[in-house]
Order: structure tokens, then sequence, then C-alpha cells
């Protein structure tokens, strides 16, 4: 588990910014962004090689101990090793995942009209965080 971020506050046309370092043998990582760890909007989890899935991207959202369908995302730009630098645009009704030459949207489930929780876990180490 990494840093825990509370009381964030982003809204509808914010982002966050997140930069960091994956581990050099990185099996995966997750971002979890939300109103709080119980309700989760946005689970974003890079797989290298976990659960079966090697170099995908697995998003969901959770309402306390359920989780929803699994999205998954096959173009996969991480290095093991590398840093990586992720903006996440909160929308009305989505969240639109910006990466290194790609981004996608994953619809706002819960419909969270405020995301306050943020956290980082697995093989990868937070070096920043901003949000405008």
């Amino acid at each position: 588990q990494g840093p825990v971020c509370t009381n964030l506050g982003l809204k509808p046309g914010q982002r966050l910014t997140i930069k960091g370092k994956i581990a050099p043998n990185a099996k995966s990582f997750v971002m979890n962004l939300g109103k709080d760890a119980t309700l989760l909007g946005l689970h974003f989890n890079p797989r290298f090689d976990a659960h079966g899935d090697v170099n995908t991207i697995v998003c969901n959202s959770k309402k306390v101990e359920e989780w929803g369908a699994e999205h998954r995302e096959t173009v996969f730009p991480f290095q093991k090793g590398g840093t990586v630098e992720i903006t996440f645009g909160v929308n009305q009704n989505d969240v639109t995942v910006h990466l290194p030459g790609h981004q996608f949207t994953f619809p706002n489930r819960l419909n969270l009209s405020v995301f306050d929780y943020f956290d980082t876990q697995g093989d990868f180490t937070l070096q920043s965080l901003s949000w405008e």
C-alpha cells in the first residue's frame, strides 16, 4: 500500500496527474479513485502478469464489497522499471484516463459528484501527485 489521499475534492472538469516509477520486477499495480476506500469509482489495475492477465489494464468499480464488471484495455504503454505519468480527468458521467500515447474513458457507475479518495498499491512508487 502506497500513500492514501483523502479530501481531494475532485469535481467534473478537474484532473488528477500521477507521476511515479514502476518496479523493475513489477507484476501489477493499482490506483483507486473514489469517495473513500469502500466506494471506488475507478479501480485502475495495469497487469504485467497477474490474475491470468498479461500486459492488460483492468478497470472496475467497487461499491462496499461488490465489484462491477471488469473493463479491459489491451493498449499497454507501461515498462517495468520505467517512469510513467497518468492523468485522470473527471467528467460528469465518466473518468478519462490519459496514458502515454493512449486514452480511454471509464463510466462513473456510482454517480459520484466528487472524488475525494486516491490510493496506490502494488509495484509502483508514487513520485508526485497534482490536480487542477
